[in-house]
């Protein structure tokens, strides 16, 4: 097994860190800068930054804050909100992403995944699903930050995006986001089993539990999160030492013979 990723993740809001619940309310609570230079210093693997307002506004990404947030940013960078081109991609990775998530033009342009892949390679191209359970049991994948049904379903849509070239795929749980109540374990689990591409379990993390649960029911490879991070004492350090103990392997901590090195 690959060493599982705990990676914050940073919502984005007209320059400032905000939280949102089922992907709505937003509500500011910090700015960006600080945040990452705090993060910097808490063993965290890498740092996902998403402008959620972006593409709901028609703009391109922010390239001139990017540039200035990787400056400060020691740990690799996944950037997404607002993208739509190949050109907006370029932009990203120049301003100092290490990954760009994108998400609501692949609805209407799945080719610019293979586009990326083929300039950037796979590894920089995170093909962000956000979805919701209907009815009938499926998951349908929304998109412009869940508000808009696509008509694409899971799992079709994740072995479609894997095709296309994406290297890892970001599942972010619309109805779970923000509460704190769990992750949606089925909708992770629904999605690993069925790429061979690295799976980021997302939206509803409260507690170190949960996290095991996404990556031993789920199948996850790595976790994302933020509320847990930002609204309570739980750290990312704490996160990985928890693991370690349940014997799920995860970088700079080691574990011997039941014992923390």
């Amino acid at each position: 097994m690959l060493k599982v990723r705990i990676i914050p993740t940073l919502l984005w809001k007209n320059v400032t860190l905000v939280k949102g619940v089922a992907f709505n309310s937003w509500r500011r609570i910090g700015t960006i800068v600080p945040a990452v230079k705090v993060y910097n210093t808490r063993e965290v693997d890498e740092l996902i930054l998403l402008d959620v307002t972006a593409t709901g506004e028609n703009r391109p990404p922010d390239y001139e804050s990017v540039y200035d947030i990787s400056a400060d940013c020691f740990v690799p960078l996944t950037v997404g909100g607002g993208v739509q081109d190949i050109e907006h991609i370029r932009n990203l990775l120049r301003a100092g992403a290490d990954k760009v998530a994108i998400n609501s033009a692949l609805y209407t342009n799945p080719s610019l995944i293979e586009e990326a892949a083929r300039q950037s390679g796979s590894q920089c191209i995170v093909a962000s699903i956000d979805a919701r359970r209907m009815a009938d049991g499926r998951y349908q994948c929304y998109s412009h930050c869940g508000t808009q049904p696509t008509g694409k379903y899971l799992p079709e849509w994740a072995q479609e995006v894997e095709s296309l070239g994406a290297g890892e795929i970001l599942i972010t749980s619309i109805e779970n986001d923000g509460t704190m109540i769990g992750y949606d374990i089925e909708m992770i689990k629904t999605v690993s089993d069925h790429v061979s591409i690295p799976v980021i379990a997302s939206g509803g993390a409260g507690n170190y539990q949960h996290m095991l649960e996404a990556i031993e029911l789920g199948h996850a490879s790595a976790i994302a999160a933020a509320s847990i991070f930002h609204f309570t004492e739980q750290t990312p350090l704490e996160a990985k030492k928890y693991l370690a103990a349940k014997n799920i392997p995860v970088r700079n901590i080691n574990v011997k013979n039941g014992v923390m090195l």
